[in-house]
């Protein structure tokens, strides 16, 4: 580990900053081929780095274990040889997207023979702070290599060593397809002073992406000085409606609370109507119990099944990020949307059900970033969504919501053309 009391912290950060804004210029001038290129010798080094990769999150998982970590954040930081081909797969993946810089989102012609386009360019510098899950890595640097950004990386401690591993191979497959290694780079240091200044880096940054727990996502929406693409929370919910189809609701329920415990997307409470309460609360609540999920209901819940335990008024606020689920009885759709957007972190909302207005009514009423119909939140994903992978999830409303994927990575200018004309 690097001793940060040697460093001119600050002389160390401004100079990550000032390698990045250098390999933002080239890179969005860089033909797509050429970052495909750098995207698939990335995903070779991995494959061909294996080895190397898990035995850096054997250090890693090892400390975090000593740590006492939550198994949540074991789960996240665990990389096996099945994550690790994916991230390849991912980036190749991302290889194979539509180039977005240089894309014509709309051409007009004006009265005076000017010709108007607004044309997709790159953001410049994308700083992406991140916990845990050393896949973040792969993924944020190869969507911001694919939209023609450089990317500044400070990943959580618990992921140093593993994600270290990654972006070696990132780098390898950059100089390979002859692009400087700076385009994508990492904070070498765990010091969380490093962050505090990554924040306030207004000359070399132009968006933060935060991706982690509640305490660092507050932190940098406190301290920001440049504009964030993120998200707080995900407490997610699925509404089961009275017209669901008891068998999709099993499954969509299960999946969407006991897939991945640890994932923003995972559902965090069930709501049921009233008017299948009889039917399909004991048997969506017998299954999730009976799959080690602890249950925390109303009193209609806990009538159902004794294992219930009583819900507290926190607990429709929670994401738990673990076996654990809220369930509450509510009287039709309407109660569903209430409650979501009472407690609700504008993330994932589903509901199940086969009534065509039902589904509307929701679609409608739920301001969330995604909304889904007889599917499990899980796929709140942009590698699901077909965008290769993704960045972050954002809920705010402005440029970026839902999974940002590489057309989210981009701005846009106008390129106006003209034949000699004046304003008069």
């Amino acid at each position: 580990m690097t001793d940060t009391n040697s460093l001119d912290m600050q002389g160390l950060m401004n100079e990550l900053g000032r390698e990045a804004r250098a390999a933002a210029r080239l890179l969005a001038r860089a033909a797509t081929g050429q970052k495909n290129a750098a995207l698939a010798a990335a995903a070779g080094a991995i494959r061909q780095g294996r080895q190397v990769i898990r035995l850096a999150n054997d250090q890693d998982m090892a400390a975090a274990t000593a740590k006492g970590l939550a198994g949540a954040m074991l789960d996240r930081l665990m990389l096996d040889d099945r994550r690790i081909e994916a991230m390849a797969k991912g980036l190749e993946d991302i290889a194979g997207l539509p180039d977005p810089v240089g894309q014509e989102i709309a051409r007009w012609q004006r009265p005076n023979g000017l010709d108007i386009a607004r044309v997709r360019v790159p953001l410049g510098v994308v700083g992406i702070i991140y916990e845990s899950r050393p896949n973040v890595t792969a993924d944020a640097g190869a969507l911001c290599l694919k939209a023609g950004n450089a990317a500044i990386l400070r990943g959580g401690s618990e992921s140093l060593h593993s994600s270290r591993a990654i972006l070696a191979c990132l780098q390898q497959g950059l100089s390979a397809a002859g692009l400087p290694p700076t385009c994508i780079q990492m904070v070498p240091v765990a010091d969380r002073a490093a962050v505090g200044i990554m924040l306030r880096m207004t000359e070399f940054i132009d968006v933060i992406v935060p991706r982690g727990g509640r305490s660092l996502i507050e932190r940098v929406v406190a301290e920001s000085r440049i504009p964030l693409f993120q998200h707080l929370e995900g407490n997610c919910h699925t509404y089961v409606d009275g017209a669901a189809d008891l068998e999709m609701a099993r499954r969509v329920v299960m999946n969407a609370k006991m897939r991945r415990t640890g994932i923003c997307g995972a559902t965090e409470t069930l709501l049921i109507d009233r008017r299948v309460a009889a039917s399909h609360l004991p048997v969506l609540v017998g299954d999730l119990l009976d799959a080690g999920c602890e249950v925390r209901g109303d009193a209609a819940t806990q009538a159902v099944d004794a294992r219930v335990k009583p819900a507290s008024e926190e607990d429709w606020r929670t994401e738990y990020l673990d076996a654990i689920i809220s369930v509450k009885v509510v009287d039709g759709v309407r109660e569903a949307i209430e409650h979501i957007d009472r407690y609700g972190s504008h993330h994932t909302e589903a509901v199940v059900t086969a009534d065509e207005a039902t589904a509307a009514e929701f679609f409608a009423g739920v301001d969330s970033a995604i909304v889904m119909l007889n599917a499990s939140t899980q796929f709140a994903d942009g590698g699901e969504f077909g965008m290769g992978a993704e960045i972050g999830i954002s809920t705010g409303k402005l440029h970026a919501r839902g999974p940002v994927g590489v057309e989210q990575l981009t701005s846009f200018k106008y390129v106006v053309r003209g034949s000699g004309q004046v304003r008069p």
